[in-house]
């Protein structure tokens, strides 16, 4: 396995800030379900009835739905982070340009044995033609 490196302060700060901006995010969603919860937690009876109650919580949760930048956000994050790993992955980039190197140069190697075995295949057969060519010219 190649050593891991530090990475460059620029990298590392890019790395920080997605680490908060997770961080950030998630507790977001986590205030949006705990208010959910908070909402439809059952009181004792008041002098609303339980339907009223029900529908009464229910207009409160899409109210006040979780914000829906959240998941937005959250795809641009893992978005980002795919974008930062495939950009600054260079060892894994090159491993991958090698190994497709060797298969092209491999798949080049087979065509230039079945073009040399063509070659003499075609050869032969032409020799084959021009004797038999000029052997029935001169007879």
């Amino acid at each position: 396995m190649a050593q891991q490196r530090a990475l460059p302060q620029s990298k590392e700060t890019l790395l920080q800030s997605y680490n908060k901006w997770l961080k950030d995010d998630i507790k977001s969603i986590m205030n949006d379900f705990t208010e959910i919860i908070k909402t439809a937690k059952i009181e004792d009876e008041t002098q609303v009835s339980r339907a009223t109650q029900g529908e009464q919580d229910n207009y409160e949760m899409h109210v006040q739905p979780p914000t829906s930048s959240e998941p937005v956000s959250l795809m641009k994050l893992v978005s980002d982070l795919k974008q930062f790993l495939i950009l600054n992955d260079f060892p894994s980039v090159n491993e991958a340009i090698d190994q497709r190197n060797k298969q092209l140069r491999a798949l080049q190697e087979e065509c230039d044995r079945k073009l040399v075995m063509l070659r003499d295949k075609i050869s032969i057969d032409l020799y084959e033609l021009e004797e038999e060519y000029y052997s029935s010219r001169y007879k």
